[in-house]
């Protein structure tokens, strides 16, 4: 468990000792996001310096190279894909400092390429164990490389459309990260849990200084990145030698950004929009136009996640201890 302390502390130790700085220099560059009167998803009505994901991508791999100390191929490719994610978000991020916006199908290209460097890492959903024999279920290459690939991409994509209130990204991230390094301990899987905890780490260390009135914020860069690694550390944990029943663990643990951006979406192709348009039909921007507070959307929210991932624990537990379904 030392490993696992150590983690958490150097993690939130870094943040919050890098965080402020980050803040300073944005500040001192305009590296900050203005409010716009014509943007209606725009809560923010002053300048808000970004630069925080460039502090937690840098915390990420500064306590994993450290405490795990890994340097195989494996890790290098962690690493590069990661690097994409974090660069094509500061570039948006970039745009959007500059009033306009980096186009949809560069960003899913990237991130795409980036998914492809993981599934050849080795971070993979290869199958599942079947409940009622106990017979190992191998999926077919060509399924395993389009469920991975598709989740990558997807968590990925609904973590940083919750990015939209001061608070809830960091939060809900911090959340599902505590729960998967929860089922990554109790499968042994050291790499997963080390991971896992240390995003807890850098959430709570964000947090400090996003929670409401946000004093940075995180972007697409740092939205995407832990978008990207909570899907890794799923592929690489909960996922591994899942069940059946098992497999709804992660998808719980991510549930609430999971399932309200399926929402979104079928709601968008209803109304024939395109999907990957930004609007206010995220889950946040419907309970604000309800008459709730800021700090009330988000608190109301991560009881619904804290619910689901609750749930996703007892599931876990459940199967691991019930004769048959382990």
């Amino acid at each position: 468990m030392l490993q696992y302390i150590i983690a958490l502390v150097l993690s939130l130790a870094l943040m919050l000792l890098l965080t402020p700085r980050l803040r300073k220099l944005a500040i001192r560059l305009d590296y900050q996001e203005k409010p716009k009167a014509d943007e209606e998803r725009k809560i923010h009505t002053e300048a808000k310096p970004y630069l925080a994901g460039l502090g937690i991508f840098l915390t990420f791999w500064v306590c994993y190279f450290l405490i795990l100390r890994d340097f195989s191929m494996k890790s290098w490719l962690l690493l590069l894909g990661s690097t994409m994610i974090f660069g094509v978000g500061m570039l948006d991020d970039w745009f959007k400092i500059k009033g306009r916006d980096l186009k949809a199908l560069p960003k899913f290209l990237v991130q795409l390429a980036a998914s492809v460097l993981i599934y050849y890492a080795g971070v993979r959903f290869f199958g599942f164990t079947n409940v009622f024999n106990g017979s190992y279920i191998l999926l077919p290459a060509w399924l395993q490389f389009t469920l991975t690939i598709t989740w990558l991409v997807g968590v990925t994509t609904v973590i940083n459309f919750m990015d939209g209130m001061d608070g809830l990204a960091g939060g809900l991230s911090c959340i599902s990260a505590g729960t998967l390094f929860v089922v990554a301990l109790a499968k042994g899987s050291t790499y997963s849990a080390v991971m896992g905890i240390v995003l807890v780490g850098i959430c709570l260390g964000y947090l400090k200084y996003n929670k409401f009135p946000a004093k940075i914020l995180m972007g697409d860069a740092g939205a995407t990145f832990l978008g990207f690694m909570l899907a890794i550390i799923s592929l690489d944990g909960a996922f591994k030698q899942a069940t059946l029943i098992s497999i709804f663990v992660p998808v719980l643990a991510l549930g609430l950004p999971i399932f309200d951006n399926i929402f979104v979406v079928l709601k968008r192709m209803k109304n024939r929009k395109p999907i990957y348009v930004g609007d206010t039909s995220q889950i946040h921007y419907r309970l604000l136009s309800k008459g709730m507070t800021q700090k009330q959307v988000v608190m109301f929210l991560y009881l619904i996640s804290l619910s689901l991932n609750l749930l996703a624990i007892i599931i876990f537990m459940a199967q691991s201890y019930t004769p048959g379904l382990a």
